[in-house]
């Protein structure tokens, strides 16, 4: 894993108290790339960001593009193409479409998902960055 995605990583794992809004669908790029052994992870913590980006919204946290900065962060780092980009930007998308049908303003329940949002992402951050940093 590059030293610039461990970086991206270790960022992400510190500002995890902050969020988002998904607005349109990042580009994809044409070129097919193999799947790496940790897609999975890094697809979760995509839809981790859309869900904060957001929840953080609706909540009144004030930060604005914080949690979609977050995710094109993640994808400058880890720069992947054809379907591994397109992958990591549905997971963004459905993380937030799918509270944005279920939340229309902050409720108790949306704060828990908000917490136990953040301690995944995390967690996920960190295991990463633990197995797969140079």
């Amino acid at each position: 894993m590059p030293k610039r995605l461990f970086a991206v990583l270790l960022l992400i794992c510190l500002s995890f108290a902050a969020p988002v809004r998904a607005e349109q669908s990042l580009p994809a790029k044409d070129d097919a790339a193999p799947a790496a052994p940790f897609d999975g992870d890094l697809q979760r913590l995509a839809e981790i960001l859309g869900a904060l980006h957001y929840l953080r919204n609706i909540c009144g946290s004030n930060e604005g593009d914080k949690w979609r900065n977050e995710m094109q962060a993640l994808i400058d780092a880890e720069t992947p193409s054809g379907e591994r980009r397109t992958r990591m930007i549905a997971a963004f998308n459905r993380g937030y479409n799918g509270f944005q049908q279920t939340y229309r303003t902050c409720t108790p329940a949306a704060l828990v998902a908000i917490r136990r949002y953040i301690e995944e992402g995390a967690k996920i951050s960190r295991d990463l960055t633990a197995r797969y940093a140079n």
